[in-house]
């Protein structure tokens, strides 16, 4: 019997409102955020593990959110905290050439090192998304970085979004880019958050470093042209104490397409249920390209869902794609 094993999952559990009309006329209104990458990590992680969230929920949804995660297979709940400021929500728009526009509101607080230190000291590995951007400081991720000894994914989305009056986001510039790559073993990002590094020339330059720092894997997800990555030469080392990876001995670099084309529909969460199921894949010893193309493929399947509820049903697919959640 394999022995049994904790991902701990570090993000913001969302409220999201679609402004477009759905058959009532009214706008849409759905769990988001963090459940996404749940779901996704609960349809694609080995039997041997279990996911841990790592949250703080408002009380305002607490009641729904704790149902919402009852839902979801291996979902392990001894490290929700339910916290007495509002629940986060996410006010949603497309526009018709793809682009959106967000507005956060609530208050839920990020996390300290003190706080984080006994939780995630029970995990052998960790995903950490930046759903809201303010689920930790740069002090806090250095901490991590220094005291974790398992590998660290990261999707850094909401750290490239800046929050004007009114909870209104922009995209915006990663201050100290340098620093935050140097936390994490992989570091997720989409097409448009990879020209706000402010590195100077190609993001393989970081990869292609001879004294091998971190991050050891570099995504970019570029939507329906798949994804791209960038290894450095001691990517698959770090893994061992948890698979059979043999070692890398040279960086490199490339591009997954789709398998097929993407289907038309929301592309909500369809960068969380990429890296929730790309380091599900990582984790049961896959190749790199296979890691990705399956990442590819569940985040394509996503676009026919609206919302994170019944999403693991959607991945395992007991659902028909263009079924949509009540």
């Amino acid at each position: 019997m394999s022995e049994q094993r904790t991902l701990g999952v570090i993000g913001a559990l969302v409220w999201d409102r679609f402004l477009r009309t759905g058959p009532s006329g009214d706008p849409i209104e759905e769990w988001g955020g963090i459940s996404y990458a749940i779901s996704a990590l609960s349809a694609s992680l080995p039997n041997s593990w279990k996911i841990l969230p790592i949250l703080k929920i408002g009380q305002d949804l607490s009641e729904a959110a704790v149902t919402l995660l009852k839902e979801i297979p291996r979902v392990d709940q001894s490290c929700v905290i339910i916290v007495p400021e509002e629940n986060n929500r996410v006010e949603l728009s497309y526009s018709r050439d793809g682009s959106r526009t967000e507005r956060l509101t609530g208050g839920v607080p990020g996390w300290t090192w003190d706080e984080l230190d006994p939780l995630v000291d029970i995990c052998d590995a960790l995903y950490v998304n930046f759903v809201s951007g303010f689920e930790m400081e740069l002090e806090t991720a250095q901490a991590l970085h220094d005291n974790f000894s398992g590998p660290i994914y990261a999707d850094l989305h909401s750290l490239f979004l800046s929050t004007a009056k009114g909870g209104t986001r922009a995209p915006t510039h990663l201050n100290a880019w340098e620093d935050w790559f140097q936390c994490f073993d992989v570091v997720q990002m989409n097409e448009v958050e990879s020209t706000l590094v402010g590195c100077k020339g190609d993001l393989s330059d970081i990869a292609f470093d001879q004294l091998g720092m971190k991050p050891r894997l570099i995504a970019i997800t570029l939507g329906s042209q798949g994804a791209q990555f960038f290894t450095t030469a001691s990517f698959n080392s770090h893994w061992n104490s948890l698979i059979d990876f043999s070692a890398a001995t040279v960086a490199s670099s490339g591009r997954v397409p789709l398998s097929k084309p993407p289907s038309k529909g929301d592309p909500t969460g369809c960068g969380d249920v990429w890296g929730a199921t790309a380091l599900a894949r990582l984790l049961d010893g896959d190749a790199l390209e296979d890691v990705i193309s399956k990442a590819n493929e569940l985040a394509s399947q996503n676009v026919g869902q609206l919302g994170a509820r019944n999403l693991f049903n959607h991945l395992e697919g007991k659902l028909s794609h263009f079924e949509e959640t009540e």
